[in-house]
C-alpha cells in the first residue's frame, strides 16, 4: 500500500462528498427526513422571516443541481409535512416561512451532526481547511460555469 498524499481530482471530492453525505443522511433518516428536504429546509431556515418560494427553488436548483420543478416538489413536501407554511403572496409572489416543527427539526439534526462535523474536521489545520476552501470554491465555480454553457 502506498502512502502518498492524493492529489485534489474528482474521485478524491466525490468519496469525500459522499462519505460526509452518508453521516448526515444517517442522522436525517432518524428523524424521517431526506437530504433533498434538508437542504430546503435550511435554506428556509436560515432565513429573515418568511422568503419568496420561487427564491428557495431557485437556491435547492443551484445547490443540488435539480429542475425546479423538483424543487418545487421538496418544498410541497416540506409543507406537506408541516416544517414549512406557506404565506399569503408578496407583490404577487408567494412566500413560504419555516414552522415552529421546522425549526425543531432543523435544530435537533443540527445539533446532532455538529459533534459528528466537529470529529471530521478534528485536527485539521485551520491553514489546510481555507486552502481547500478556496480551491473547493473555484472548483464550484468552474463546474458550474461549465453546467450553464452545457444546458443551454
Amino acid at each position: 500500500m502506498t502512502t502518498t498524499t492524493p492529489v485534489l481530482n474528482p474521485r478524491v471530492i466525490a468519496l469525500a462528498h459522499y462519505a460526509a453525505r452518508a453521516v448526515l443522511e444517517n442522522v436525517l433518516a432518524r428523524h424521517g427526513v431526506t437530504f433533498q428536504q434538508s437542504v430546503t429546509l435550511r435554506l428556509v431556515a436560515v432565513a429573515e422571516g418568511a422568503v419568496e418560494r420561487d427564491r428557495v427553488v431557485e437556491d435547492v436548483v443551484g445547490a443540488l443541481k435539480i429542475d425546479p420543478a423538483q424543487a418545487h416538489s421538496v418544498v410541497d413536501e416540506l409543507v406537506a409535512m408541516g416544517l414549512v407554511a406557506p404565506q399569503g403572496p408578496s407583490q404577487g409572489r408567494s412566500q413560504v416561512r419555516i414552522t415552529d416543527a421546522g425549526r425543531e427539526l432543523f435544530e435537533t439534526t443540527s445539533a446532532e451532526t455538529a459533534p459528528l462535523t466537529a470529529r471530521v474536521y478534528a485536527d485539521i489545520p485551520d491553514e489546510d481547511l481555507a486552502v481547500a476552501g478556496r480551491v473547493l470554491s473555484l472548483i464550484t465555480e468552474r463546474a458550474d460555469a461549465e453546467l450553464a454553457a452545457l444546458t443551454k
